[in-house]
């Protein structure tokens, strides 16, 4: 922050930005750490919560933690393989989103090194605009979905093609399209391949 702006919050009595500024601080700090451990690191200080899985059965337990320790009751899942999950753990489930759905679990596209945040596109949210999700996101993902920045994740999707509506998601709050939400949580499992 310049120090004109510093100033000006300062008369104003406005407090500075430093969630952001925290991230920006430790982004810099790991720029040379491996790719999954900076994710984890960027992601848990923008506020989400990182939970590795060794395998599915591990990601099937945490999943059912989450699901006792959130009540939640009604699930909006339209992916069949984490719908299987579900079953396991006796969670209702709509494949549409319903206005009862307390929690979304999803897949994603990428998860980008650089900031933390979750790339999310039609494949993983449908034809739903990322802010009409429920406010306690579960996501599931590999650590083969891991990229250095943007400019790769948008690389390997252009090679992929097809890929419509692209969003991102970071900590508690969407980045780029959805206002601050107080109560909004958002858990990754994240899975060894």
């Amino acid at each position: 922050m310049s120090i004109f702006k510093k100033l000006v919050s300062k008369i104003l009595h406005q407090e500075e930005p430093e969630e952001e500024s925290n991230v920006t601080k430790l982004a810099d700090q790991l720029k040379h750490a491996d790719l999954d451990y900076k994710f984890a690191q960027l992601f848990t200080t923008s506020g989400g919560f990182f939970n590795y899985c060794a395998d599915e059965a591990e990601a099937l337990q945490t999943l059912n933690q989450i699901v006792k320790i959130e009540d939640i009751k009604n699930v909006f899942c339209c992916d069949e393989d984490l719908q299987n999950f579900l079953n396991v753990t006796k969670t209702n489930f709509t494949g549409s989103l319903d206005i009862n759905n307390d929690a979304a679990f999803i897949t994603c596209e990428f998860l980008i090194a650089f900031d933390g945040r979750i790339m999310l596109s039609a494949n993983n949210i449908l034809h739903y605009h990322s802010s009409r999700l429920p406010e306690k996101i579960i996501i599931m993902a590999n650590v083969s979905q891991i990229v250095s920045n943007l400019s790769e994740a948008m690389m390997k999707i252009k090679r992929r093609g097809n890929v419509r509506n692209l969003t991102s998601i970071s900590g508690s709050q969407s980045k780029l399209d959805t206002p601050n939400k107080d109560n909004s949580k958002l858990f990754l499992l994240l899975l060894e391949d």
